[in-house]
């Protein structure tokens, strides 16, 4: 089940591969999730000291919250990976044009989870070019329905 997604990402870069992560949340954080007032579409990924973090996901907290609670809606959450995969993605980062960045929040076996993307990204030849394509394959479909 899905609770947010980037739709702008696949429109500004080509992912190339997908990873779904952890997240270290707090309650509230938790609590407004599953309202579904989360925000992922300014969002980005970096590595920091061989540690992934989200920056600026936008988590809304909830008017319920607890008083002795301060809540920060776009503080840096810190993603969890095994080491290995991590010091695989600094690799591919490293090398230019890459960047990580988050797709998809959603529910696996209970947890809330993020799928991150490695992605280059779009020229403004290449975003024409995809929309010429998604055009065409709209009114081919248009034109298979009629006949």
């Amino acid at each position: 089940m899905s609770l947010a997604q980037n739709k702008k990402a696949f429109h500004d870069y080509f992912v190339e591969e997908k990873l779904e992560v952890g997240l270290v949340l707090e309650g509230w954080e938790v609590k407004s999730i599953r309202a579904g007032r989360t925000q992922l579409k300014e969002a980005y990924v970096i590595i920091r000291k061989s540690e992934l973090f989200l920056i600026g996901c936008h988590i809304s907290p909830l008017p319920t919250a607890s008083l002795h609670v301060h809540p920060d809606p776009v503080r840096t959450r810190k993603l969890l990976l095994h080491a290995e995969q991590i010091t695989r993605l600094v690799g591919l980062v490293e090398r230019t044009g890459y960047t990580l960045l988050p797709l998809n929040m959603h529910f696996s076996k209970g947890r809330i989870k993020l799928e991150i993307g490695l992605a280059k990204g779009k020229k403004q030849h290449d975003k024409r070019q995809a929309d010429k394509e998604r055009e065409w394959e709209r009114e081919k479909q248009r034109l298979l329905k009629i006949k």
